[in-house]
């Protein structure tokens, strides 16, 4: 697998169509048809990555396998700890390894700028990442609500694993 920093308009496209797959896949049983357009609008678009990169410090992968694009994530450094904003495979590339070499990548990652943690935010409906989040090592650490606009919530666990 390589992975790809994303620094320029064509990468953050290939990105917000990668979300915009996943995401209707995926998150179709867990949340509404509503909030997932919300939610990609907001978050995921091309106009939203380019704001969280240049504006927010977020730093975009992408993950590719003999030159087929297979998921995506996105970091950001916050005071001793890496937060992992968003990590997705496409369904046709889950349970083949990519998610954990993307984790080797970011341990790395932390180690390198002496960060104590890398945690994320999981829905608490999200059963199969949860249990891949936990396989991975990460732990449970208590339930986030938080409102995101257009009277939706995000209802999640934080997931913190040790550097």
């Amino acid at each position: 697998m390589q992975i790809i920093k994303v620094e320029n308009d064509r990468l953050i496209e290939k990105v917000a169509k990668l979300a915009d797959n996943i995401w209707r896949e995926h998150y179709s049983s867990i949340i509404s048809k509503e909030q997932i357009d919300y939610m990609l609008a907001n978050f995921q678009s091309e106009s939203a990555i380019r704001n969280q990169i240049s504006k927010e410090n977020y730093r975009y992968y992408l993950m590719e396998n003999d030159e087929e694009l297979v998921g995506y994530f996105a970091v950001v450094v916050e005071e001793a700890d890496l937060f992992l904003s968003k990590l997705y495979v496409a369904k046709e590339n889950r349970h083949k390894g990519y998610a954990g070499g993307a984790l080797d990548f970011l341990k790395q990652l932390a180690k390198e700028s002496n960060l104590k943690n890398i945690y994320l935010t999981v829905n608490r409906n999200n059963v199969s990442s949860i249990t891949a989040y936990g396989k991975m090592g990460f732990k449970n650490a208590g339930e986030i609500n938080q409102n995101i606009g257009d009277g939706f919530k995000m209802e999640d666990y934080k997931m913190v694993l040790e550097v």
